[in-house]
């Protein structure tokens, strides 16, 4: 896999670079962490610790025992976040030797929780977590808003009002060159909800709320929709992407490749390279820009620890990531965030000390979890299930 998408990387790089006449960067392809963090200023995690298999595992872990199988929420994020968390702090420990002065970037889902793991036990090394749900849904709106009511924003100048957890996010304002142009996206998405005929989510309860919540919360909202879904399986969402990526590797293997295939699209992450660059860009080069990201709040919410990491508007600059002042959630919500960061700062000590009671208390914390005389039994299959990438269990 490694020379195969690092092999078409490398051709991507040079026909870009024969192109406009200059090098732009070289691709190095390694299996060696000490070799690749050796001397970074940035140091990017996306990793599934146990494969696509593992993905699927997790997904049908939940429905074994009728809850929801996802892989970043509920008992399927639960058992992604126990055997990743290790691993990425484990990159972080690498980091402290060889390239101490990198920031590390954390696309590893669920990169919230990931990411709190970091700020507890490796606050020395800097790092930030990153999700593309908060810049997807900012170019939705402005899609909307384009199309419905003729109004074209070029996509840096819009800053999407965003507050939660990763995952567990509504947004609710929309500020454009210093105007606020949310009163026209709420038109504009209940507009185009009252036209599908299978809507993300339901007016009364994006009317109710005055904002437009995180598409995740759908499994927390809809809970038994989601679950009739899920009994429709197979295939589940890892079996698709299994096939997806299948199809994928063979385009990738194609020697005279050197442009992304089509069928990428259906791999899902849009604008997850965007969202990478944009953030490098401005913290290397110090652009003083606005973008969503994951990182502890350090007073910016009113009534919250400030040491939650919290997803939010960050000011990137040179070297530095600033929590822009946020109004709390309304209690609607505020209730659910406090709910799920329980579980997370629960499964975060879980993972890092192997503590089967207190990962106990963390399935029996989370809203999705099971009820509390199945607790034990799901956790015990959780353990069974990944054995071979819980080593702190044991």
């Amino acid at each position: 896999r490694l020379e195969i998408v690092g092999g078409f990387a490398q051709r991507m790089v040079a026909a870009r670079s024969e192109a406009e006449g200059w090098p732009f960067f070289t691709v190095h392809l390694t299996d060696d962490l000490k070799a690749a963090i050796q001397g970074c200023r940035y140091v990017i995690t996306q990793l599934r610790v146990g494969g696509m298999q593992a993905r699927r595992e997790d997904e049908y872990l939940g429905r074994r025992h009728g809850l929801i199988g996802q892989e970043t929420t509920g008992v399927g994020g639960m058992a992604k976040a126990l055997r990743t968390i290790p691993v990425v702090l484990n990159v972080a420990a690498t980091m402290r030797s060889l390239a101490p002065d990198a920031l590390l970037v954390n696309f590893t889902n669920p990169s919230g929780l990931v990411t709190e793991a970091l700020s507890r036990y490796a606050s020395d090394v800097p790092s930030v977590g990153v999700c593309n749900a908060a810049i997807t849904a900012k170019m939705e709106m402005l899609k909307g808003l384009k199309e419905r009511r003729g109004i074209e924003v070029i996509p840096e100048r819009a800053h999407l009002n965003t507050l939660g957890l990763n995952h567990l996010t509504w947004h609710r304002g929309l500020e454009v060159d210093g105007e606020e142009l949310w009163p026209q996206v709420m038109e504009t998405y209940l507009e185009e909800l009252a036209t599908e005929s299978q809507p993300a989510w339901d007016l009364e309860t994006i009317k109710a709320l005055g904002m437009i919540p995180n598409s995740y919360l759908q499994y927390y909202y809809y809970t038994d929709h989601k679950l009739a879904a899920q009994e429709k399986w197979p295939p589940s969402r890892a079996e698709q992407v299994m096939e997806i990526e299948k199809a994928l590797l063979a385009q990738y293997a194609e020697p005279g490749r050197t442009e992304p295939p089509a069928d990428l699209m259906k791999r899902g992450g849009a604008y997850y390279s965007t969202v990478a660059t944009q953030l490098l860009n401005a913290h290397y080069n110090g652009l003083n820009e606005i973008h969503v990201v994951n990182v502890p709040h350090r007073g910016a919410v009113p009534g919250w620890p400030a040491d939650w990491v919290l997803e939010m508007p960050c000011r990137i600059g040179e070297g530095t990531i600033e929590p822009l002042p946020a109004d709390p959630l309304p209690p609607v919500c505020a209730g659910l965030v406090a709910h799920v960061k329980s579980y997370e700062l629960l499964t975060v000590e879980a993972a890092v000390h192997g503590d089967y009671e207190v990962a106990y208390q963390a399935l029996l914390a989370h809203p999705l979890g099971p009820t509390a005389d199945k607790v034990r039994t799901v956790l015990d299959d959780l353990l069974a299930t990944h054995r071979a990438y819980l080593p702190q269990f044991q």
